[in-house]
């Protein structure tokens, strides 16, 4: 019964994934015939300086936004389970930036941190702090994308932790706090081990985009300035789009794919590692 629907989810998956290894073994230029070269671009790749750039920008994009919305979550998620009223009101507001389309979210920035008419940095200015460049500043723009991402997604990985922990049982709690935990004792000791399969579920699903960021960076900075934004996505699009080495984005593509699937599989690991 469910033959064709896997069918067609692996033909989903396989054939596009698959057309693009095969192309990353070739050179293809607009314009001219496809050449099989092997494993040359891959070469190319491992002795290319932007990739290693892009590398280390993307990984470091990705654990600072993760542990900045795993962290911010966990304490707005459990901050929502001790309010009893309005809560499905709030959750409906909780709801709104991750429901909002990348494209507002990226002009939303850049119209409010616009060195000379934003309205960030006139509250800086207000506060007698000194006014930042934000997305134009190659030592920012990495936290400043970092913290728009936040912005959107820490509700997401709150309504995730909320979940988590009103599935938790209560007895455990009534017991701890009977014996005279206190509220730091309970959340370390048996909140935070409790909620750790929801958290570690939580960064999966986060990983996997955050990996593959690219709509509000290209939005706002184009990878710029300079290179101080331009992760392996922004990279990929500039060689497959802007200089049509679609052989050379194909691989790069492929060199991504591999890091979210082993981040998935490690992260998979350790949730059965700390189920209970």
């Amino acid at each position: 019964m469910v033959a064709p629907a896997l069918l067609f989810a692996a033909g989903m998956i396989v054939l596009p994934f698959g057309w693009a290894i095969w192309l990353s073994l070739q050179e293809t230029m607009i314009g001219g015939e496809a050449r099989f070269i092997g494993l040359d671009n891959y070469r190319r790749l491992i002795a290319d300086d932007e990739f290693w750039n892009g590398f280390r920008l993307t990984i470091v994009l990705w654990l600072l936004s993760l542990a900045l919305q795993l962290v911010l979550g966990t304490w707005l998620g459990l901050l929502l389970a001790r309010l009893d009223a309005a809560r499905g009101l709030i959750r409906t507001v909780l709801i709104s930036p991750f429901m909002l389309p990348p494209v507002v979210i990226g002009m939303m920035a850049i119209v409010i941190l616009d060195p000379g008419l934003g309205v960030a940095n006139w509250l800086l200015k207000e506060a007698g702090l000194p006014q930042l460049l934000f997305l134009a500043d190659p030592d920012t723009v990495i936290l400043t994308v970092a913290l728009l991402d936040t912005w959107q997604w820490t509700p997401f990985v709150a309504l995730i932790v909320l979940g988590g922990y009103l599935s938790l049982p209560r007895d455990v709690f009534e017991a701890a706090e009977i014996d005279g935990a206190r509220a730091w004792q309970r959340f370390r000791r048996i909140t935070l081990p409790l909620l750790a399969p929801t958290l570690v579920t939580a960064a999966v699903l986060r990983s996997v985009d955050l990996l593959r960021f690219f709509d509000v960076i290209y939005i706002t900075t184009q990878g710029g300035p300079g290179h101080a934004s331009t992760t392996l996505n922004i990279l990929a699009y500039r060689r497959g789009f802007e200089f049509f080495e679609f052989g050379y984005a194909a691989a790069l593509m492929v060199t991504l794919s591999a890091i979210v699937f082993g981040s998935v599989l490690t992260f998979a690991r350790l949730r059965r590692a700390v189920a209970w």
